[in-house]
């Protein structure tokens, strides 16, 4: 298992993690120390541990905010799906009433055809 070293918040951490994954967890380490960074900006130091603890609250907000709009896009496809089956389904009926429609019409046409046939044409 790869071990990489970590800077978050001028604090270097040695982790372990999934073969491959070396280049992720670095990444998520520097958008966390990226986070505490502007939080020091914006409130000062008011202690390491409680910059931490927010950076990570914030995070955690905004995965649980995604996870709830993630939650209304699923039930919206779910939607949207139902609603293009059943227009599926519409589309499919209405050309089978178009295609016995269309065979009606051509037995008049056909009756109206042999009825005509019959007649002799006027001179």
């Amino acid at each position: 298992m790869p071990q990489i070293n970590v800077t978050i918040d001028g604090r270097s951490y040695r982790m372990a993690c999934g073969e491959g994954e070396e280049a992720h967890l670095t990444g998520l380490a520097a958008t966390l120390d990226g986070r505490i960074g502007e939080m020091r900006k914006s409130f000062g130091e008011i202690g390491d541990m409680r910059l931490q603890v927010m950076a990570a609250l914030t995070i955690v907000d905004e995965l649980a905010e995604l996870r709830m709009r993630y939650a209304t896009l699923e039930t919206d496809v779910a939607a949207l799906r139902a609603a293009a089956e059943a227009a599926e389904r519409g589309r499919a009926e209405d050309a089978e009433r178009a295609a016995v429609g269309i065979g009606r019409a051509a037995e008049h046409i056909g009756k109206l055809a042999d009825a005509l046939g019959g007649v002799s044409p006027r001179t």
